[in-house]
């Protein structure tokens, strides 16, 4: 038997580290296939260089619009991803899975929650707004990571990343009622349900915002 050197291999820092010995068979040690093992390692830097796709997420009536004063359902589709890669020439699988999901409602108000929430009926994760104009809804994951190296079991990946999905605009409608002619067909054109969006038509910011968390 022969005393045989393990070397962690950092690709973050780009530096190797020993860390133990290990006894082997001398044909083993002398053999040109068996080179020193090397602890392969996946840091929060390289999970956060892999193309880990951004949620679906669902927010308001599909029709982009909704009453002010009316909940506003939030949801995402909390799916794992598993990406493969290469670290000094050998597989690598890194597992990326939902932990977490912050809602930027664009009036100020914010949820930060662990519950992916569900389609309507469900409320569980829901807002409502005060006033009427655009908003823009913004939802960031945080993506925790384990990795397996050539089908090896999964490691956890010391931190985590956030990945933002593109913003979904909605429009907030304040509803009043008012006297109108019957025998007048509405004219969308002159006076249109949800209007162009412009500086003038975005929602103001909320004065009472808070940062719920859930």
């Amino acid at each position: 038997m022969v005393l045989v050197a393990i070397i962690r291999v950092d690709t973050e820092a780009e530096t190797e580290e020993h860390v133990a010995f290990d006894c082997r068979p001398v044909s083993e040690a002398n053999s040109t296939s068996a080179a020193e093992p090397v602890v392969i390692t996946v840091t929060q830097r390289d999970f956060a260089s892999m193309p880990v796709e951004p949620l679906e997420a669902s927010a308001g009536p599909p029709d982009g619009w909704l009453p002010v004063n009316m909940l506003n359902v939030l949801y995402a589709d909390p799916e794992e991803q598993v990406l493969e890669t290469e670290l000094l020439d050998t597989p690598v699988a890194v597992r990326a899975t939902p932990s977490s999901y912050h809602w930027d409602l664009g009036d100020g108000n914010t949820i930060t929650t662990n519950n992916p929430g569900e389609p309507y009926p469900s409320t569980e994760i829901s807002a409502t707004y005060t006033q009427e104009g655009w908003y823009d809804i913004t939802l960031t994951t945080t993506f925790s990571g384990q990795f397996s190296v050539e089908g090896g079991p999964w490691q956890d990946i010391d931190g985590t990343i956030e990945v933002a999905s593109e913003p979904i605009p909605l429009y907030s409608k304040s509803l009043e009622s008012r006297l109108v002619n019957s025998d007048v067909p509405v004219d969308e054109d002159e006076d249109p349900w949800i209007p162009p969006r412009t500086p003038q038509t975005d929602g103001p910011k909320d004065r009472d915002a808070t940062d719920l968390e859930l």
